[in-house]
């Protein structure tokens, strides 16, 4: 059987850019499975509000979110990967991050270079560590990964925001050549600035498609012709599940029935009930 880390690295030598929905649980993973997609990413935002009801951050632990990939790894066949936020802590913290994460089940990391503790890269306050320890971090990602650790490494740099677009190109850079397998520059401010990316930084490199943030919202085909091979929506379940839940409420507190919902066989199907029911059927006893 195929390692998850082993069915990314078949997927990018598909041709075309990867669509990638992200996930905050086991449910929404496999719903994004079901959809046909390929792949997805467990959202550091999202799992910090769906599992804690807390902000993006830095409040969730590497306990809370190793576990919470495990949970979403185990629900789906398809590969996952997932926001290693800074690491949580020096070097060694972030080599054991990337093998915890590996263990869980996750095909790719993705560490960052923000201040711990770090916050949601389309907001204000970021700042990020001087370069020599944000090389220091990717390094040590990698020697975990070139150690045994079956996973990918994505390396995020916020410092468009903070130090502006040459700085930040030139992290790219200097992640690729310590051997990361994607880059991710965060929040680039235009298109123009997206194409810059793909045209200056070698490598699989990330699009960040985030609804009403800072970077502006291409189109798939738009996306691939600059450069772009993954295309993450970060917040768009997310913000489709809390939108839906809190119309359902409003209709309810009117004493109104909501209207539009799935068929109670619908989320039967979905969650599995049929598949169990018919592989418990198998183990019972025969007449």
């Amino acid at each position: 059987m195929k390692s998850s880390a082993k069915k990314l690295r078949d997927l990018l030598q598909q041709p075309g850019l990867i669509q990638m929905p992200c996930c905050f649980d086991a449910l929404s993973a496999k719903l994004i499975e079901q959809a046909g997609f390929s792949l997805t990413f467990m959202s550091g935002f999202a799992v910090s509000a769906a599992r804690l009801g807390l902000p993006d951050t830095g409040l969730i632990s590497y306990g809370e979110m190793v576990d919470q990939a495990r949970q979403v790894c185990q629900a789906v066949s398809i590969p996952v990967m997932g926001d290693g936020d800074t690491g949580y802590g020096n070097a060694m913290n972030v080599k054991r991050t990337v093998a915890g994460y590996a263990q869980a089940g996750l095909a790719c990391i993705m560490i960052e270079d923000q201040v711990a503790p770090k916050r949601c890269g389309h907001t204000q306050g970021k700042q990020v560590v001087d370069r020599a320890e944000a090389l220091t971090r990717i390094q040590a990602a990698v020697d975990a990964r070139d150690e045994g650790a079956d996973i990918l490494i994505m390396a995020r740099t916020d410092a468009r925001a903070t130090d502006g677009m040459e700085e930040a190109l030139w992290r790219c850079n200097a992640f690729v050549d310590k051997g990361v397998d994607f880059v991710f520059l965060e929040a680039p401010q235009s298109e123009a600035e997206m194409e810059r990316f793909c045209t200056e930084v070698p490598g699989y490199k990330l699009a960040n498609m985030l609804e009403q943030g800072t970077t502006p919202i291409l189109p798939p085909q738009r996306l691939e012709a600059i450069g772009y091979k993954l295309a993450a929506y970060p917040l768009t379940l997310l913000s489709t599940a809390i939108w839906s839940m809190q119309h359902a409420l409003r209709s309810l507190k009117q004493g109104e029935s909501p209207q539009n919902l799935l068929a109670f066989e619908t989320l039967r199907e979905v969650v599995g009930f049929d598949a169990y029911d018919q592989e418990f059927n198998s183990y019972l006893p025969r007449p």
